[in-house]
Formats: structure tokens, sequence, C-alpha cells
């Protein structure tokens, strides 16, 4: 069986933080740049133009995207072959987290919610821990801010709304959400499962890649329609107006009860930070 240290765990959060911070994913920037290419609203150009420079200019100088860094959220796929030693799981990440928040000069946002009382470090990291074979452990890092994650929606809709129930739960949480978020959003969707397995669903659709369609071509057919009633919204980019208002919708399902129609939205803002590594 092959171990694995929490040092290397430790090590492989805190370099996931500093590179979500502040290194935008490929895909993010051309679909922004391909976004700048077809809006026809001159502010909402220039707020993309701006979007665009901020994050061309945080990547140069190795500095926070937006000041906002959020809650850390790590998923991890961790290889049943795998044991580890040293310490355990949920320490080391937060001892990653922390060390990653000190060296970036990151912002720390993580209280106690009714005190309102600070805790030191931007701790304790949100963990979604699964079991996987082999013995790999695949670590996905993506720090929240809460002006998206505060837009976050479930509805428990009867099996009779059907799919257009869906769509229209999805378009309104949008509507509702307006310029909070900051558009354009990433949009991810958890059709079916239960309460919370939708919202957990929701929430891993913000780690695909942008411009990767649904494999299920229902879903697929889905997202293309969902992403255009969203963007002929015309909330635009930074809620300034315009044609941008999404940059993606990402659907998936789950099998659920025949009595049930579950559906969980969590929207990302336009940096939608998330780093992988495999040990």
């Amino acid at each position: 069986m092959r171990q694995i240290h929490v040092s290397a765990i430790e090590g492989a959060i805190k370099s996931l933080c500093l590179l979500a911070c502040t290194e935008i994913g490929p895909d993010v920037l051309i679909a922004l740049r391909s976004a700048l290419q077809t809006e026809r609203s001159p502010i909402g150009r220039e707020a993309l133009r701006q979007i665009i420079e901020n994050n061309e200019l945080a990547c140069e100088r190795g500095m926070a995207i937006c000041q906002d860094t959020g809650l850390v959220v790590a998923f991890i796929d961790w290889g049943q072959d795998a044991q580890l030693i040293g310490g355990d799981l949920q320490s080391a990440i937060d001892a990653g987290v922390r060390a990653a928040y000190s060296e970036g000069s990151f912002r720390e946002s993580t209280l106690w919610p009714l005190s309102r009382t600070k805790i030191k470090g931007n701790t304790p990291a949100t963990v979604h821990l699964r079991l996987a074979p082999g013995e790999t452990v695949d670590i996905t890092v993506a720090p929240k801010g809460f002006g998206s994650e505060n837009m976050s929606r479930l509805a428990m809709l009867t099996p009779a709304q059907g799919v257009e129930g869906v769509m229209d739960f999805v378009v309104d949480t949008v509507r509702l959400a307006g310029a909070n978020p900051c558009p354009p959003v990433v949009v991810g969707v958890g059709i079916g499962g239960t309460a919370e397995s939708a919202m957990l669903l929701a929430k891993r659709q913000l780690l695909r890649a942008i411009g990767s369609p649904c494999p299920d071509p229902e879903l697929a057919d889905l997202e293309a329609v969902l992403l255009a009633r969203i963007n002929g919204l015309g909330i635009g980019p930074q809620g300034l107006g315009g044609d941008t208002t999404a940059l993606a919708v990402h659907c998936a399902q789950l099998p659920t009860h025949i009595a049930g129609l579950p559906v969980a939205v969590n929207l990302q803002c336009h940096v939608a930070r998330h780093k992988r590594l495999i040990l």
C-alpha cells in the first residue's frame, strides 16, 4: 500500500491555493476574450476589457485576482490503496490553507456565524472527500467568494413541473442574483438526488472547463438553452447591461425519488477559481 505523508497534502494545498487566487484558468480567459468580441453593449465591452486586464495583471504580478479570496473548498478523490501517515487529513489541509493565505497576503474571511468572531488563517477548509480506486490522490481547490455563494438556491420541485420548471428556476436564480455574483458567471446546476446531494453536485459543476459541454446529449442541449435564456436577461458584465451574463452553464443529474425533482444552482463569479493536482 502506498503511503502519503501529511506534509505532501499540506504542500499540495498551499500550492493550489496560491495558484487559484492569483492565476486565472486559460479556459476562463478564452471565454472572456470571446465574449469581448461578441458583446454589443459598449459599457459591457469596457467591463469585459477591464476584467481581462485585471486578470492578466494579477497573473503577471502574482497578486490576488480579487480581494475576496473566499473560503477554501477542497474536493479530494482519495485512492483506497493509499494510506495517510503522520497526522490527519483536515489538519493537513488547514495547515496548507494557512500557509498559502499568509504567504500570499490574502484576505482572511472566516468567522463564527453568530458571534462574527474572526478565525485566524481562513480555516477550516470545507472538504468533500470521496474514495476512489487506485493509490493516487486527486485534489482540486476552489476558493469560493461569497458574492456568488450567497446567490445559491435549492428548489424541491414536483415531478409535474418537469424540465420547464427546472429551466425556469435556474434562469430566475440568475435574474434574482443580478450583479451580486460579479457576472459574467458560471452557472452550476445539480438535478436530482436529495437536497444535499443536489447542492454538492451543482458546486462540482463549477470545476468543469468552460466550453466543455456535458457528455450526456440531453443535458448538453439543456445547457445550451439555459445559456441562451440567461444571456437574454440583459444583466451583462458586472451587472452593467449587455449580452454576456454567463460564460457557461454546466448541468449534471443524479437518480432521485419518484416523488421529487430537486434542483440546485450554485453560481461562480467571472474569475472561476479552481486548481487541480494529482499526487
